[in-house]
């Protein structure tokens, strides 16, 4: 990759300050595909300085001025689809037919959301005798994951150019060279120098540089809640706005009247796409006590028609874990479920049989958990299913309530009043009833540690703005 060993900043590729460097795995051979630079404090110095500079004159443009620039972005994006789903592909582990379907394409549906959101957003009210008017933040910082990588990239820096923001993006390290070719597409699109730049470096360095830096007026954060928590205390120094989207522990409450084998089976294969390693995974299943052993047959028989394999092989359903790290955390906690007592139905420690390398994981399947097992209260990001038995609906809300977290949750049932009646009732930013789907068009984010402010569409436009009241506005 031309870049890789470069970062952008102020309109060009430059080289780093230090010599650090770092191989990029593919998950799928334990193989390295490529080697980056890692910046430090003076890399992110640079294009902070950067940005503050470009800030004077890009937040001073016009609507109609971003809403052409993110065009020409959306243009330049689309011709580089099949690279980004390829190199997401490569680095991360998501089966080609995800990454086509769904990680490639997840970048571009943010640009055009945003785009629709920019045409309309109210950037101006009057309010009695004053003007509202929202402005942009300033220059904010951008730490995105490993596991949407081009799904966060785009939920940030298309809002933050819709407001007239300007911008340092570090990406993961352990995904980096799609955000690598996302800094390609901004170039080509002729965004200004220095309203983008791309540091590449690990979180205690480039991450803690940018969250303490006094130059940077918001941080934007997608991770881990133990990363988020860094973030916040560096930022607190300068009191700069943070928004967070952490991890996530989802309850998935299927109730009685609900049809078993439909629902169950769905969401089972649902909780393990992406190799179980997405934040809202609903990976805590609630089932009537009295069903348990039927539902988790039915989960079983499910699991055992998922697919794992190399990620460019035409029938993979799942590839394989991130990294070898992820895999000695998914391992460690499939074994204290075991130790823990909860029933293995399927699954269990160690590859798939017959693969000997690669960061492969069995999907899995316990039964009869109780809530208070490791396995029903820690983030396994792994493609690792709970059965949690409830007494009547009561039980089921307080129990999927019983979490830190709160970023999304499920329900199921064939009365679409008695699911929303009890969906009103769970504590999650996101709440899917019979199985809907993530939407772009509506705000994400979570309650408690799941994390505080909202991206997507409008609401993620919000988070990139200031409120100023011009008192006497409409009186002078």
């Amino acid at each position: 990759m031309k870049h890789a060993k470069q970062f952008y900043i102020d309109g060009k590729w430059v080289d780093p300050v230090g010599k650090e460097t770092l191989e990029v795995i593919n998950p799928s051979t334990e193989e390295a595909i490529e080697t980056i630079a890692l910046g430090n404090a003076e890399d992110v110095d640079r294009a902070v300085k950067a940005a503050k500079k470009a800030f004077e004159t890009f937040s001073q443009t016009t609507r109609e001025e971003r809403i052409a620039l993110l065009e020409k972005i959306l243009e330049a994006y689309k011709k580089r689809m099949p690279e980004l789903a390829e190199t997401v592909s490569k680095e991360m582990g998501a089966p080609m037919g995800l990454a086509n379907a769904a990680q490639a394409p997840a970048g571009m549906g943010h640009i055009m959301y945003t785009l629709n959101a920019l045409k309309e957003f109210p950037f101006e009210e009057d309010v009695g005798g004053a003007r509202v008017v929202r402005e942009p933040i300033g220059v904010c910082g951008l730490i995105t994951p490993w596991n949407w990588p081009l799904n966060q990239i785009a939920a940030k820096v298309a809002p933050a150019i819709a407001a007239g923001c300007t911008m340092v993006l570090k990406p993961t390290e352990v995904a980096p060279l799609n955000a690598i070719i996302f800094a390609e597409i901004m170039d080509e699109a002729g965004v200004p120098a220095g309203v983008f730049n791309l540091v590449n470096g690990d979180g205690p360095t480039v991450g803690v540089a940018m969250s303490s830096h006094p130059d940077i007026d918001m941080m934007s954060f997608t991770g881990s809640t133990r990363a988020g928590i860094s973030v916040a205390e560096h930022a607190a120094k300068t009191v700069k706005r943070v928004t967070q989207e952490l991890g996530g522990k989802s309850p998935n409450i299927i109730l009685d009247d609900a049809d078993f084998q439909k629902v169950i089976a769905r969401d089972m294969f649902g909780m393990c796409m992406n190799t179980g390693q997405s934040c809202n995974a609903p990976t805590r299943m609630l089932v009537p006590e009295s069903r348990m052993d039927e539902a988790a047959a039915i989960a079983k028989a499910a699991a055992e028609q998922i697919k794992v394999g190399d990620p460019n092989d035409e029938g993979t359903t799942i590839g394989p874990l991130v990294s070898a790290a992820q895999f000695e955390k998914v391992q460690g906690l499939i074994q204290k479920g075991i130790d823990e007592g909860a029933k293995l139905e399927t699954g269990g420690v160690g590859r798939p049989d017959g693969m000997n390398r690669g960061y492969y994981v069995k999907p899995t399947v316990f039964s009869h958990v109780s809530n208070d097992m490791t396995i029903a209260r820690e983030e396994i990001f792994g493609p690792v299913l709970s059965l949690i038995g409830y007494k009547d609906d009561a039980d089921a809300v307080r129990i999927a309530n019983d979490t830190v977290y709160g970023l999304s949750a499920y329900i199921s049932s064939a009365d679409p009043e008695r699911a929303k009646e009890v969906a009103r009732q769970l504590r999650a930013g996101n709440v899917h009833i019979n199985g809907a789907g993530v939407d772009p068009g509506a705000p994400f984010g979570g309650y408690k540690q799941s994390g505080n402010g909202r991206e997507f569409s409008k609401w993620g436009l919000e988070e990139f703005l200031e409120t100023k009241a011009m008192l006497g506005f409409n009186a002078a």
